[in-house]
Formats: structure tokens, sequence, C-alpha cells
């Protein structure tokens, strides 16, 4: 049974079943990523509130592919939102299940703000690139959030 071991310019290790070793690092990346999708899915649904009952706010130009009305983005980014919310609050659980539902949402939520770029352009850069930390985030130390407690 190895000891628990400290690595220089990070948090210390510890020794969890036998030789695996979970890093203080790790777990506050998937923290990150709870809060972030927490975070995420509250803006994506203030975002949808706001396309539900005020279709001027939103402007795009006359030649886009994906047209839709803002109300139809807005209820969109609100069911979004909320399942994106849930599923962050779900990976302090440490559940595979919740990883995974976490992954596909942040996957989804990308898509959704990727398509919703010319209504709202800088907004959407952001959650896009929100959603990819939390990808990163979620499949590369994933497991290390319920062996941690």
């Amino acid at each position: 049974m190895s000891t628990p071991q400290t690595q220089a310019g990070s948090y210390s290790s510890r020794t969890y079943s036998g030789s695996e070793t979970y890093s203080g690092w790790a777990v506050g990346w998937i923290a990150f990523a709870g809060v972030m999708m927490i975070m995420v899915g509250v803006f994506q649904a203030t975002a949808g509130i706001v396309g539900i009952f005020d279709n001027n706010f939103f402007v795009t130009g006359p030649h886009y592919t994906y047209t839709l009305s803002t109300t139809s983005w807005g209820w969109i980014h609100l069911i979004g939102g909320i399942l994106v919310a849930l599923a962050g609050i779900g990976l302090f659980t440490g559940n595979i299940a919740a990883r995974i539902v976490a992954v596909v949402l942040a996957v989804l939520s990308a898509i959704a703000n990727f398509l919703w770029m010319p209504y709202y352009p800088v907004w959407s850069i952001t959650m896009i690139a929100l959603s990819v930390a939390v990808i990163w985030a979620v499949t590369a130390h994933g497991g290390e959030m319920k062996t941690s407690d």
C-alpha cells in the first residue's frame, strides 16, 4: 500500500483503495465544472426568459440559416438552462450517470450557443468556452470526485 504523496507545485495527493492517487487539483476541477454548469444553466435560463417575454431584445440579420423566433430560442435556452444547472448539481455526487449527463448537456449547450451566435455573439462564444472547459474537467477528472470524500 502506498503512502500519501505530494508533488511540487500542486495540492497534496491522497492515496485511496490501494495504489490510486488523487490530486486536490482534480477534485477542484470537478467542483469548478459543477459550479460552471450551475452558472451557465442560470445564465441560459435567464436569456431564455428574456427571449420568451421580449421578442425585440435579440436582433439578427435577415439571412440566417437557422431562423427561429426569439420566443422559440427562449424556450430552448430556458429548458436547456434548467437541465444544465441540474446536471451541475449532480456532478457533486460523483455519480457516473451525472457525469455522462453533464458531458452530453455541455455538448448540447455548446451547439445551441453556436446556433444562437447571430443573436448574441459575445455571449455565445463565452458560453461555448465555458462548455468546453466543463467537458474537459469532467472527462479528464470525473472519477476523482467520488473517491475524494
